[in-house]
């Protein structure tokens, strides 16, 4: 059949360079689903709503305080071993459109466990809505994406595999939602430890909330009981903090 043939552009270059290495996590998804009905009144009180990301966010790094194994990483130089980190950077990945094509746009927030959630919002929208040149983040992902495959595979396999380094360039632990579009995907693929995804909440706050995890790090058990104790995080101090903003 007749068509044509399509370059490949730097934003889906950037794609498959992280598909390459997330290929290479043996991950496993684990879920459960959490009521958070007093979560869901207390933020349609708000004047200015915290974004749901920033909810879920702060409390995955408040989480990651509690389970250290969410702040390890499998790595390889100089030797295969864990390396942990002692403060959480969250990397979420929203999308941007980039001279007339959608692309993933990752935005680094650092120490969210610390971080108010107005402050963690405000980071957020001005990520989607400022132009893309002024976001630093992207215009480096850009510029790297423009270099030559073997360097760049070489330098991605190098950021990843340097435990010191790693939560720098890649953050510690991924965010990826498409419950705005009344969608969900059930297996997000991440070169990183844990993912944390969730799905479209209910009018009476049930909510699917996933934990896409490295095996090499860690086992299912501890995940699961992640997740029960995040969604105790969600309704109560991040429930807390979201009826102060109430006032």
């Amino acid at each position: 059949m007749r068509g044509r043939a399509i370059r490949l552009s730097v934003q889906r270059r950037m794609v498959i360079d992280l598909l390459y290495f997330a290929r290479g996590v043996p991950t496993v998804p684990v879920q459960k689903r959490m009521s958070l009905a007093p979560l869901v009144a207390a933020r349609a009180a708000c004047r200015d709503r915290p974004p749901w990301t920033a909810i879920f966010t702060k409390a995955y790094a408040l989480l990651a305080e509690e389970v250290p194994q969410l702040r390890r990483a499998y790595v390889k130089i100089p030797w295969p071993h864990l390396y942990e980190v002692t403060t959480s950077k969250a990397n979420i990945i929203i999308e941007r459109d980039y001279r007339g094509e959608p692309a993933l746009c990752p935005v680094s927030i650092k120490d969210p466990a610390h971080q108010a959630l107005q402050d963690i919002g405000r980071h957020l929208q001005q990520a989607t809505t400022a132009p893309l040149h002024e976001i630093k983040e992207f215009r480096r992902w850009m510029r790297f994406s423009r270099l030559p495959r073997p360097l760049r595979r070489t330098l991605w396999w190098i950021g990843l595999n340097v435990g010191r380094q790693r939560g720098n360039f890649f953050g510690t632990f991924g965010v990826s939602v498409y419950s705005a579009l009344n969608a969900e995907s059930l297996h997000p693929l991440s070169p990183l430890t844990t993912l944390l995804n969730y799905g479209v909440m209910t009018d009476d706050g049930l909510v699917d909330v996933r934990i896409i995890y490295d095996h090499r790090v860690m086992d299912g058990a501890t995940v699961a009981r992640a997740l029960v104790r995040l969604e105790k995080i969600l309704n109560s101090v991040i429930l807390e903090e979201v009826r102060s903003l109430e006032k």
